[in-house]
């Protein structure tokens, strides 16, 4: 298997900690080296399996296009966060044993661009998450199109916001309201797609995070479109913002962080659960380690009891998503990718 290190372009080498990159580096380190830690303690080997057991799931499951068939799969989003899953699990994405579904899934979103302006639709909710998978496999994965169809993509996410009187984003490009959940996923690409080395402006990420500050009401809770309908997703997404942004001093971040946690496990906003576990699992990793590793294991635990026998997680948003984004909860502790390193 070859060091990924020597794959990772120079801008992103110029991000990472001397320390890692060392690390990295000596000796030939390969991806599996990296397999012997899980948040600073032995993998477990449930956790392990049950991880595999999803990967191979969804490899099995993937369609020669390199999408999913349930209705959540057809789309760049969902091909994205599954592409997410693999690369987090950090084995080679160009020789290793997901490296034909990596490519299958990034040859699916490439060709789901709109070559004039790079968007990736049909809506910004794909565009937001497609752009991620791009920013997160982009120095990783052998293939030149990733960096300018990266470029283009996140262009067209400042350009809508520009042009948002909200200065976030809603369902299409020239959309002129904003809601926070649209909005997450366009600034998690935006952080994404900085730490790879891309120019993104301190302006359109300030401006993002106003829009969450607008939209938080006084017990800490973020609404949708407003204040006024706080919940427990939105909220693990503000608290996500205002960590990638470094953050966690201001009391706008405490005040969400506090909200999250006295709403316990589960989402509020009805059926979206396995949504609510791919932002809150990163919200308590990023926010109080001590948190997210008593979240961590009550997480693993239900997540093991919901495991169906050939793999995946079933939920009213999509087998394939359910899989991806349990997956995605456990995947924090991995620290493979670069989003999820604190």
């Amino acid at each position: 298997m070859r060091s990924r290190c020597s794959l990772f372009k120079p801008l992103i080498a110029g991000i990472l900690s001397a320390g890692f990159l060392c690390f990295v580096c000596a000796g030939g380190a390969t991806a599996q080296d990296f397999k012997g830690e899980y948040r600073g303690e032995e993998i477990s080997p449930e956790v392990e399996a049950m991880y595999l057991k999803g990967l191979a799931y969804l490899a099995k499951t993937q369609t020669e296009k390199g999408n999913w068939q349930d209705s959540n799969g057809t789309g760049p989003a969902v091909v994205g966060l599954v592409v997410l899953a693999m690369l987090a699990h950090g084995d080679d994405p160009n020789q290793g044993p997901w490296s034909i579904s990596v490519k299958k899934g990034l040859e699916f979103i490439l060709s789901s661009s709109f070559q004039l302006n790079g968007y990736m639709g049909p809506t910004m909710y794909h565009h937001g998450f497609a752009t991620l998978a791009l920013a997160e496999a982009y120095g990783s994965v052998e293939d030149s199109r990733l960096g300018p169809a990266l470029r283009k993509s996140v262009d067209l996410i400042l350009t809508s916001q520009a042009n948002n009187s909200f200065g976030a984003w809603r369902y299409s490009p020239e959309a002129r309201d904003a809601d926070t959940t649209v909005s997450g996923a366009q600034m998690v690409a935006l952080f994404a797609a900085r730490n790879a080395g891309l120019n993104v402006p301190d302006k359109a990420i300030n401006s993002g995070l106003k829009f969450y500050r607008d939209s938080q009401g006084p017990d800490g809770g973020i609404g949708y479109t407003s204040m006024s309908d706080g919940g427990t997703i939105r909220t693990a997404i503000g608290c996500l913002m205002f960590e990638l942004a470094h953050l966690k001093g201001e009391r706008e971040f405490k005040s969400a962080f506090r909200y999250l946690q006295q709403k316990g496990d589960q989402s509020t906003e009805g059926s979206y659960h396995y949504y609510f576990l791919y932002y809150a699992a990163q919200a308590y990793f990023h926010g109080d380690l001590a948190l997210w590793n008593e979240w961590n294991a009550r997480n693993v635990k239900t997540l093991k009891n919901t495991q169906n026998m050939d793999g995946s997680w079933t939920g009213s948003e999509g087998t394939t998503f359910c899989t991806a984004a349990a997956l995605l909860s456990m995947a924090v502790g991995y620290r493979y990718l670069p989003i999820y390193e604190r």
